[in-house]
């Protein structure tokens, strides 16, 4: 993962600059708090103007090296660092921003009873295809059913997506 890390690294800098990382506050384990760390793939003024900070399909604020470094989830290898940390686990539901923490039903609370992962359960089953209740569906089945072998097809099924380019817009 360092040299993929430190060529990722490279390009956005000669590209776009730095800062090189984008980090966001996002809820984790039992509700707590954590930054989240990517490899910045969209401009440096992406968020000006109140725009999402969410990269829509075609979105031109998605920088070349950007489009690329999304397409093969290079910009998520940061995480790992949240991982050793213990923020975050290989395996779990994907963290979502602390202003959605409101939304939640008590059900969906226990989206929080697991590490969040880099990947998950509702990413190998339609990612960024599929409805955010059939996402949180998928989310709470994983906490129901979380087990070793069931986070090894999960890592396995994230390697064979990423290299079939399945499932990302």
């Amino acid at each position: 993962a360092t040299p993929v890390m430190m060529l990722a690294a490279l390009l956005i800098v000669l590209e776009d600059g730095f800062p090189l990382l984008y980090r966001q506050e996002r809820v984790g384990v039992n509700g707590r708090l954590f930054n989240v760390i990517k490899f910045r793939s969209m401009r440096r003024d992406a968020e000006k103007d109140g725009k999402p900070i969410w990269a829509q399909a075609k979105d031109n604020r998605v920088t070349r090296v950007g489009q690329i470094i999304r397409k093969l989830r290079i910009d998520e290898l940061p995480q790992l660092f949240s991982v050793l940390n213990g923020d975050m686990s290989l395996v779990g539901p994907r963290p979502l921003l602390m202003e959605y923490l409101e939304l939640y039903t008590p059900d969906l609370q226990r989206r929080h009873h697991v590490l969040p992962g880099i990947t998950g359960w509702a990413q190998v089953n339609g990612r960024n295809t599929t409805t955010w209740d059939r996402r949180f569906a998928m989310d709470l089945w994983y906490v129901d059913h979380q087990s070793l072998a069931l986070d090894l097809k999960i890592l396995f099924l994230t390697l064979w997506k990423v290299l079939k380019r399945e499932g990302i817009l």
